[in-house]
């Protein structure tokens, strides 16, 4: 009997530990779901945990948009311009806001440059610069954050002639060059 006793009593603890187990696995699964779930995912914060964690609300934020659709056609356009000895030029593209343009430009020496643009209905001569310096080359990628003319100004500072090559794709429908006092327009429709 003994042994029938010991067995007996063995199933008990057994049953003790795993409804015990199940018990702790519960609170567990409801303080998750009521500290980190119903903040995050439903904007219910019932302990405060998610505010002070920064969790509250999450699933409500905005998603960056890997997409943007453009309304303008895509144009590829590629250029060059001869500057002598302290000659500058500038080219510029019309975009709306958050359009894209690829950009790669080579000279066959340093020039200064600056890539920069002019808001639609901003100040008179107020410009914003988004890259300026002095090289023979820039390749990248821009979204314009504004609506306006945005593009390139190239100066030779140097005692020889440069070339300039500009290759671009991206969503345009002109380009403007600024040079010698004179605005001349290329239509891309």
């Amino acid at each position: 009997m003994k042994k029938s006793t010991s067995t007996s009593l063995e199933n008990k603890t057994g049953r003790s530990r795993v409804l015990l187990a199940t018990l702790a696995a519960l609170v567990t699964a409801i303080l998750i779901l009521t500290a980190f779930i119903l903040p995050a995912e439903f904007n219910r914060d019932p302990l405060g945990i998610g505010e002070v964690l920064g969790i509250k609300g999450l699933s409500e934020q905005p998603l960056v948009e890997t997409v943007a659709i453009e309304k303008t056609k895509y144009h590829q356009d590629t250029v060059s311009f001869q500057l002598l000895p302290f000659e500058f030029v500038e080219y510029k593209y019309p975009l709306a806001q958050g359009s894209a343009v690829i950009y790669s430009w080579t000279a066959t020496d340093t020039v200064s440059f600056d890539f920069h643009g002019e808001p639609e209905n901003g100040p008179e001569g107020f410009a914003e610069s988004f890259s300026l310096g002095q090289g023979k080359h820039e390749h990248g990628t821009f979204t314009a954050p504004f609506n306006g003319i945005h593009g390139w100004f190239w100066e030779n500072r140097g005692a020889s002639t440069v070339t300039v090559t500009l290759t671009t794709a991206g969503f345009y429908t002109e380009s403007l060059k600024f040079r010698d006092g004179f605005v001349g327009t290329r239509s891309f429709e």
